[in-house]
């Protein structure tokens, strides 16, 4: 895979991993690797469409359509599979974290419709995606980002069908986009994260309320995988 800067294109410094600008130039970001259109594939015949076992209707993830529409679709491809170790793959999403913070520089009007996929093909190993998920997830969250983990498998129920998992992808992936109001359910495991989110999507209200709301409304056990029980919205209300 060529590495050339671009405008649709953006350079890890340290791993040398291409992050390109998807649907800038659709037929390019195909013919880069066999994974990459197993992404597309994927996004165009699954993501963007209705689906039986959703449990709501729409798109499985109308984020991804306003994002591949305005063409602020980003993805890059890691090579190693089972070689790459957890500093390795951690190590390419402080690349990421980077390059999609200039990105939002570069995009302030239009931050909600940005998406920076890190893809890892031919990893097997997704433990290792959860556990850098996890080491990380506190630090995007602060930001007031998102970090999600998709792979072959992955069992996260929906937020509409617990019998349904989105998060389950041809190829493992780790996905970087601004935090919305339907992540609620997602953040209930920790006082921060809640803070986080009231701040992101609250932040007229003072400091002391947004962290009294945070512990009030905070999960703890077994409960906090429940995703679908702890969705707050109803199926008009969309991700803002």
């Amino acid at each position: 895979m060529t590495t050339m800067a671009s405008p649709a294109a953006r350079v890890g410094p340290g791993s040398g991993t291409c992050w390109w600008n998807v649907y800038d130039d659709l037929e390019r970001w195909d013919r880069l690797d066999p994974a990459a259109g197993r992404l597309t594939r994927w996004v165009d015949d699954h993501l963007v469409r209705p689906h039986p076992e959703l449990g709501r209707d729409g798109a499985v993830c109308p984020f991804v359509r306003y994002s591949s529409t305005r063409r602020l679709f980003w993805a890059g491809m890691v090579p190693g599979g089972d070689t790459l170790t957890v500093p390795e793959i951690d190590a390419v999403v402080d690349e990421a974290i980077g390059i999609y913070r200039g990105l939002r520089g570069e995009h302030p009007s239009d931050v909600r419709s940005l998406t920076l996929i890190t893809m890892f093909p031919g990893l097997t190993r997704t433990d290792r995606i959860d556990e850098v998920h996890r080491a990380r997830k506190p630090e995007v969250v602060a930001k007031g980002w998102m970090l999600g983990q998709f792979y072959p498998g992955c069992a996260v129920p929906g937020l509409w069908n617990h019998e349904f998992h989105p998060l389950d992808a041809p190829v493992p992936m780790l996905v970087l986009r601004k935090m919305m109001s339907t992540d609620f359910p997602f953040l209930v495991g920790r006082t921060d994260w809640l803070y986080s989110y009231f701040t992101a999507l609250a932040p007229d209200l003072p400091k002391k309320l947004r962290w009294a709301v945070a512990k009030r409304l905070r999960i703890e056990g077994p409960a906090v995988e429940d995703i679908t029980s702890l969705r707050v919205h109803l199926p008009e209300e969309h991700a803002r």
